[in-house]
């Protein structure tokens, strides 16, 4: 049976409405009004293997971060409402990818206990209106709301379009293993038997 969530959030600042299945294939319709955004969150999509429909409005006027964490927040939600109980998965979850000069490996434990560790390179030449750093402020809400122990460690990298390519497709690979069902599972994978 696929693990499917639907969440609707809207506030004075943003209006988002966005749905997901586990057991995807990588297909996605997604609509921030912040087209690099856009792009990260079709990555993590197709590298995850996840169904994602997100359409997020937002008071770009003032600047993207509103609907930037806000959309975090959708999708750590989204994440969490689909794995349930957690019963059974793999929880932990590891991807490294490479991305042209770029390097980053992102860990994942899916343990209820929200923490981010975001290291980056001190080599970043580029930067746009969506920048490294406001990409920190979607993993952070991200994890809180997924209830996700996540550790983004970009070893190297100088273009930053490539250092947050190879992380979110990392962030994609990594939790798609950690959502896995594993069969050798029969509850809660932990030694107190509750995450």
């Amino acid at each position: 049976m696929a693990r499917t969530s639907a969440v609707k959030r809207e506030t004075k600042e943003t209006k988002i409405d966005a749905q997901i299945t586990l057991e995807g294939s990588g297909k996605g319709y997604i609509s921030t009004g912040i087209p690099f955004f856009d792009h990260m969150l079709t990555l993590f999509t197709v590298h995850g293997f996840f169904d994602l429909q997100l359409r997020a409005e937002g008071d770009l006027g003032v600047d993207f971060h509103h609907t930037v964490e806000d959309t975090g927040l959708v999708l750590g939600q989204l994440i969490s409402d689909a794995l349930g109980n957690r019963k059974g998965i793999c929880r932990y979850g590891e991807g490294a990818v490479p991305m042209d000069e770029a390097f980053s490996r992102v860990n994942v434990d899916l343990s209820n206990r929200p923490f981010l560790i975001y290291n980056l390179p001190q080599t970043i030449r580029s930067s746009g209106q969506f920048d490294a750093y406001l990409a920190k402020e979607f993993f952070r809400a991200f994890s809180v709301q997924g209830g996700m122990n996540l550790h983004i460690n970009s070893y190297y990298g100088e273009n930053e379009h490539h250092i947050l390519e190879s992380i979110f497709k990392a962030l994609g690979r990594a939790l798609n293993t950690a959502c896995t069902i594993d069969g050798r599972i029969s509850g809660i994978l932990s030694s107190k038997g509750i995450l």
